[in-house]
């Protein structure tokens, strides 16, 4: 087993994109409180999930929304 296999498919990595491309300028819009940190540092996560297509958490249960 890779540890980089694509477990997300096409259109999931769109939304993560989408949703990590709001919350990385959190701290910048909405000042920097601890509650926008915190969206600024998922939307990193979401943005990682988005361009490597591999979701930690899916692979801890088992997930695969990847139809390769």
């Amino acid at each position: 087993m890779k540890l980089s296999t694509t477990n997300q498919n096409n259109s999931e990595r769109v939304l993560r994109f989408i949703l990590s491309v709001v919350l990385i300028p959190a701290p910048v819009v909405y000042q920097y409180d601890p509650f926008s940190i915190v969206q600024a540092i998922v939307g990193g996560i979401l943005l990682f999930n988005a361009i490597s297509g591999m979701c930690v958490i899916y692979r801890f249960f088992g997930a695969n929304t990847c139809k390769l």
